[in-house]
């Protein structure tokens, strides 16, 4: 294999590809990048058996062929290279030649033959977004992902497709975040013309979603399969497996009546809890919320000392006293995108609800602690 092409374009797409390779594997021609040059275009692949990804740049190929360079070394090569223009020489014995300008290195690589095959797709349902659309769909449902392995599909965010609109949940077992948005999608065939798609995709390929770089109103298209789903965006596709299992009825979880109801600014709030909880070092030490005469009051308590602030609000229905874990608060405050929102809850013991003042766009649930 010989191939020749632009330096930074390789760099950059070789980072990407990067993230999705593994770092240790029983099957070594995992820890590297595929390289596979056919015709006039080269193709990336990083696989860590869970999630893959593939990037397509157009290059000078004088030889065709394939092989699997480490990543990190790769990368850091690519980092490191003084001209516009590198060449990549693969002997058969699998020593690669890279040289730009006057740098030259030789890497020792692996035979292509013992890298798996990436899972594909043959029968699929795609749905078309915008890359800021998505993006920010995952922003604001991923922070309430569990990182428990107890079950393993709550690890991931569900996808729920009907009627037009898509809606992204994710739940921990004390909080729960929704995100809804209109989409338009197309069925692969007639059969499939009204019925509702559900998935869960992990959140580590979500992350990975979040961190391709482009306009957001550039589109990327989601293709889903039986087992398998794929996003492609530009040159990049990432490809990964849907987690299998009985997601939680998150829908029975909602209360569905309210005796206290709170707008509020979203910064000020912010600025709020977070000075109430400078001297919380532990997970079980909650933020005491007190809503009455117009006015949140909020205290915390530890072995460190003592903090309180207050911070005027819009308030209906019953004075009310609640108890919660500061930082799942903030996680969803952060998110919000508006600059007020609305808090509802029902007593002590019931969860605290966050909405934009108008719509559905976003919902986040977070349960309280006693106090």
């Amino acid at each position: 294999m010989k191939i020749q092409c632009n330096s930074s374009e390789l760099a950059k797409a070789c980072l990407n590809i990067q993230r999705t390779v593994s770092n240790k594997s029983t099957i070594p021609a995992l820890e590297g990048i595929l390289i596979d040059a056919k015709e006039s275009q080269i193709t990336l692949t990083g696989y860590d058996l869970e999630v893959g990804s593939v990037a397509t740049l157009d290059a000078k190929v004088s030889s065709q062929g394939k092989i699997v360079l480490n990543a990190k070394n790769l990368c850091d090569i690519m980092r490191m290279l003084p001209d516009d223009v590198v060449t990549i020489d693969c002997d058969e014995r699998n020593i690669s030649k890279i040289k730009s300008g006057e740098t030259e290195y030789s890497l020792i690589g692996t035979s292509a033959d013992d890298y798996p095959e990436l899972p594909s797709i043959n029968k699929y349902t795609s749905i078309t977004l915008e890359l800021g659309t998505i993006k920010d769909m995952i922003k604001k449902t991923i922070f309430s992902v569990s990182t428990s392995e107890r079950n393993p599909v709550h690890t991931g965010v569900k996808f729920e497709i009907t009627d037009g609109k898509i809606v992204l949940v994710a739940v921990d077992g004390a909080r729960l975040a929704i995100r809804r948005e209109n989409v338009d999608f197309l069925y692969d065939n007639d059969d499939n013309a009204g019925k509702t798609l559900e998935f869960v995709v992990p959140a580590k390929t979500l992350g990975e979603i979040t961190k391709l770089s482009g306009d957001d109103d550039t589109q990327i298209v989601i293709y889903i399969g039986d087992r398998h789903i794929i996003f492609k965006y530009k040159e990049y596709e990432i490809i990964s497996r849907l987690l299998e299992g009985k997601f939680i009825d998150y829908k029975a979880a909602i209360p569905m009546t309210h005796s206290t109801s709170v707008i509020v600014p979203t910064r000020s709030l912010i600025e709020c809890i977070e000075r109430t909880s400078l001297i919380i070092t532990d997970k079980s030490s909650p933020v005491r919320c007190v809503i009455e005469n117009g006015v949140m009051k909020f205290s915390s308590v530890t072995a460190i000392g003592t903090a309180s602030d207050k911070l005027a609000a819009e308030i209906e229905g019953n004075n009310l006293e609640i108890g919660f874990n500061n930082r799942f608060v903030l996680d969803a405050l952060k998110v919000c995108d508006c600059d007020e929102i609305k808090i509802e809850m029902g007593s002590s013991n019931q969860p605290i609800i966050i909405t934009p003042l108008e719509g559905d766009s976003f919902f986040f649930l977070i349960l309280p602690i006693r106090i």
